[in-house]
């Protein structure tokens, strides 16, 4: 189930329209990475559509939030897109060249999981940046978050 959420220039997230990262993906990029997730894990083309597009959208908002300091976290379900998209590192490449002024995002895991509530605030931000968020998959670690929050990383 997705939240209406509202385009980046409006602060309350319910009252615009929902940006999809479908609409900056290209067509055939997302059908692999979609299909690589059916290769690797135990989803269906429709889970693997959703973990794909949270991890978009949670990436192209730390890319436009970068050097902020908000200590961004996607949850476990939402970091498996973050990874199936860093790790084809081509289209990788090409997604910070065109959304992070050519700077690659660095992914830095943690060994311990953080536990100050920052992934569903990474939520809320994600909404307010205007992307579509599937809730559903953000609440699985809602108090914690597996990455480093940083200037030039996640």
């Amino acid at each position: 189930m997705a939240t209406a959420v509202a385009t980046p220039l409006t602060a309350d997230p319910m009252s615009g329209p929902v940006r999809s990262a479908r609409e900056v993906v290209p067509a055939g990029l997302w059908d692999k990475q979609v299909g690589l997730l059916v290769r690797d894990y135990p989803y269906d083309s429709i889970m693997a559509a959703r973990v794909l597009e949270q991890g978009y959208a949670y990436l192209l908002t730390a890319m436009r939030h970068r050097g902020e300091g908000l200590g961004l976290a996607p949850s476990k379900l939402v970091d498996i897109g973050v990874h199936t998209i860093i790790l084809d590192t081509v289209a990788y490449a090409e997604l910070c060249e065109r959304f992070n002024g050519g700077r690659f995002l660095h992914h830095v895991p943690e060994i311990e999981m953080k536990n100050d509530g920052s992934v569903m605030r990474t939520a809320h931000i994600v909404a307010v940046d205007g992307w579509e968020v599937d809730l559903p998959l953000w609440a699985d670690a809602a108090p914690c978050g597996p990455c480093h929050p940083g200037n030039d990383s996640h």
